[in-house]
């Protein structure tokens, strides 16, 4: 299983820890009923943590003018607003999602090329909460479809995604360098512990998910481009 690579440090830390307080208690606890139940718990917890972090292998969802998820989760809002961060025009936001249980390493949504990228510090409320996308800590990633060479639906288009921390997650991570270019499906960052992805697409943007869905990154086309 591989490990997302700005997330090894906390899987080799956590690991560490767990491993150790599972030989400890081996040794030192003598009454079973107290000391299986931790090994246990232990354990398991080591196991998540890897589970947590890792990288899932998938086949790329194929065809011109697809938006892939970035994140796996569940879409919990679809709705016009104004993004006035970047685009600054009426788009169609797309949110997805993710518990504890969710992978949650991030992925390009599509080939193209950074735009835009801003860091923005901020407060830790629930994810799914909706002015979690403007108060929470989140990264800002302007994104343009395709190449110079590229000239089929969606050439040219820029969208914007946020990663947004959630309660307990302190740190994102986004690989976007304004200028370079990238290809859908390779990594583009992580978000650490409960959190949420919005994507903001144009408004002729073919939408082909429903709020409730669950997405999975690489696979799950949000929406067609025109």
């Amino acid at each position: 299983m591989k490990i997302q690579k700005d997330s090894r440090g906390t899987v080799y830390r956590v690991s560490a820890v767990c491993l150790t307080l599972t030989v400890i208690s081996f040794v030192f606890i003598k009454n079973p009923w107290i000391m299986w139940p931790l090994i246990t718990v232990l354990l398991w917890f080591t196991w998540f943590i890897v589970f947590f972090f890792r990288v899932p292998e998938r086949e790329r969802s194929q065809g011109d003018g697809l938006v892939t998820s970035i994140a796996d989760g569940k879409v919990v809002i679809i709705e016009k607003v104004f993004e006035k961060e970047y685009l600054k025009r009426d788009c169609i936001q797309i949110s997805v999602y993710m518990n504890f249980f969710n992978v949650h390493t991030n992925f390009w949504p599509f080939d193209g090329v950074a735009t835009y990228y801003k860091y923005h510090p901020g407060k830790y409320l629930l994810a799914f909460m909706p002015k979690a996308s403007e108060l929470n800590e989140h990264a800002s990633a302007g994104v343009r479809y395709g190449d110079s060479t590229y000239s089929g639906p969606g050439a040219g288009t820029e969208v914007l995604f946020k990663q947004i921390a959630g309660t307990f997650a302190r740190r994102i991570v986004n690989y976007a360098h304004v200028g370079d270019s990238f290809e859908g499906g390779d990594q583009c960052g992580v978000i650490k512990f409960g959190s949420r992805l919005d994507i903001f697409l144009p408004l002729d943007a073919e939408i082909l998910v429903r709020v409730g869905d669950k997405v999975k990154s690489i696979e799950t086309p949000l929406a067609r481009l025109k």
